[in-house]
């Protein structure tokens, strides 16, 4: 078969959702002419129906490869919405609807790279046609990363680690400062340094939240 037969047999089965098939296409054709005109062509068709194939594994290495060979592709762009929107999907994984959220020790790393790959995306190419919707998801990640530093934070205020505590609160107020958590972060931190019977960084901080949030529920709790 000609490069242009295997590539439209590959693109063939991704229009009938057979993404096995045309991962075996679209890797055949880059074997087989690893220096054709169709050799981009193929490593795109193998992300995309890598990814369709829920095969996260094979996604990652094959963008990071196309960038390699292709930096200044038309398409890198969409090798970045791609490495994101993959790690993205690892974070939300069969069990994330069974196991509970509120826990120190989760791993978030697919969280963190998912939120590095969208925002180069978002920073190199604003004008791209995926940066909408990888900023709508960077909305979604900032703010699980900063529920998990808040989740860690309270851990460690209910085993008296009052300094780690606030060390874990503060990183929600310097990296996600626009985050849903952010008030109960702060009055944690007032809590964390009146244990710690520093007065000033408790007080300060204190007019922060009064500043920023005179509305909260949390200003109730520290009287």
């Amino acid at each position: 078969m000609s490069p242009n037969e295997i590539y439209n047999q590959g693109t063939k089965h991704v229009y009938k959702k057979r993404y096995a098939e045309a991962i075996e296409d679209f890797e055949a054709l880059e074997s087989r002419y690893p220096f054709g005109e169709y050799a981009d062509k193929a490593q795109l068709g193998a992300i995309y129906s890598y990814y369709e194939n829920e095969d996260y594994p094979s996604v990652v290495p094959a963008v990071e490869r196309f960038l390699r060979m292709y930096p200044r592709h038309p398409a890198v762009d969409y090798a970045y919405y791609m490495k994101g929107l993959t790690h993205f999907s690892e974070s939300q994984g069969i069990f994330a609807n069974y196991l509970p959220y509120d826990r120190a020790d989760r791993d978030v790393t697919s969280l963190k790279k998912s939120l590095q790959a969208f925002h180069i995306l978002t920073t190199r190419f604003p004008q791209s046609m995926y940066s909408n919707d990888a900023s709508q998801r960077m909305i979604f990640l900032r703010n699980a990363l900063a529920e998990h530093e808040l989740v860690a934070a309270k851990y460690y205020f209910r085993k008296g680690a009052y300094l780690a505590a606030a060390n874990r609160a503060s990183v929600v107020i310097t990296q996600f400062n626009r985050s849903p958590s952010m008030p109960e972060a702060l009055a944690l931190m007032v809590k964390a340094y009146r244990k710690l019977e520093l007065p000033t960084l408790a007080n300060d901080t204190y007019a922060v939240l009064v500043y920023n949030y005179p509305e909260s529920s949390f200003l109730r709790d520290l009287g």
